[in-house]
């Protein structure tokens, strides 16, 4: 295994630890849709953006330039975090570094499944996965950095 992509999976495992919240409500998942919303400004961005969790849709915007295509996008990367339990750019790298295809070895389509950045798992402390938060209108590692970045500052944590 390429040395980047094994500091990429340390680096996926690391966020998934350490981004997670010891209780999650409505109105987190409100003020989590509003700080990404707030980052996509900053960086002059457009994105599409959807909070489900157990099975409930809590927070969902489209930025002015963000399309509908966005919003499939972001119902795949949410299919993936559920299935695999992990960040969809975590299940892709880990994929990669097994050698192994999202089709011939889990079994999930391209049409409801992907392994691009931007969709990352709620994470309850104790509990484990709750739903996803995902995004979709930036090359998929920036999908991908904007929602940690967001749930980093949301949760006070550094993340590099």
């Amino acid at each position: 295994m390429e040395e980047n992509l094994k500091e990429a999976l340390a680096r996926r495992k690391w966020e998934e630890e350490t981004l997670c919240f010891s209780a999650f409500s409505n109105e987190d998942a409100l003020t989590l849709g509003l700080k990404i919303i707030e980052k996509a400004k900053q960086r002059g961005v457009a994105v599409a953006i959807d909070i489900t969790v157990n099975g409930t849709e809590l927070f969902h915007y489209t930025m002015q330039g963000a399309n509908a295509r966005n919003a499939m996008w972001i119902k795949r990367k949410q299919n993936m975090v559920q299935v695999s339990q992990i960040s969809s750019l975590h299940a892709g790298q880990f994929l990669e570094s097994e050698g192994k295809d999202q089709w011939k070895n889990w079994r999930l389509n391209d049409t409801d499944y992907t392994c691009l950045g931007g969709g990352f798992p709620i994470l309850l402390k104790g509990t484990g996965v709750i739903g996803a938060v995902a995004c979709s209108g930036l090359p998929h590692e920036e999908d991908h950095r904007l929602l940690v970045d967001s749930i980093s500052d949301l949760l006070g944590i550094h993340a590099e």
